[in-house]
């Protein structure tokens, strides 16, 4: 299964280790949508007439996303989910599969520049 991570899931970032032993490959890609900063990770509101926001497609097996979701309380549909699971497709190249988004940006400041590394390391410049 394929699911495409932008935020604390990235290689290398905090929660990645919940991701790395269900992981069987990792491809950067790039969706379209807003990146809002919650706190400690970011959120996705996907948006057609968004910015480029960049992550990597890691493939896993049904573990892995099972632990994802667990994560991002995902219980499924129809539920009192955190995070919502959809599914999407690169926005440049062949990559598609799931991604944990929001409906809506909450009132949450958002990330200028529609990358989590770049806020996290003070280089966005929002």
């Amino acid at each position: 299964m394929n699911v495409f991570v932008y935020g604390t899931l990235l290689t290398g970032e905090s929660n990645h280790h919940i991701a790395a032993p269900h992981t069987k490959t990792v491809i950067p890609g790039i969706v379209r949508g807003r990146l809002y900063d919650i706190g400690t990770y970011p959120a996705l509101v996907l948006s057609g007439d968004g910015a480029d926001v960049p992550g990597e497609w890691i493939s896993v097996s049904e573990e892995g996303l099972q632990a994802m979701d667990e994560l991002e309380e995902y219980y499924g549909p129809g539920q009192m989910n955190v995070y919502e699971r959809v599914w999407i497709k690169d926005a440049y190249g062949p990559g598609e599969g799931w991604v944990y988004v929001w409906p809506s940006s909450a009132g949450y400041p958002e990330i200028g520049c529609a990358s989590w590394r770049l806020h996290r390391n003070g280089k966005c410049g929002s």
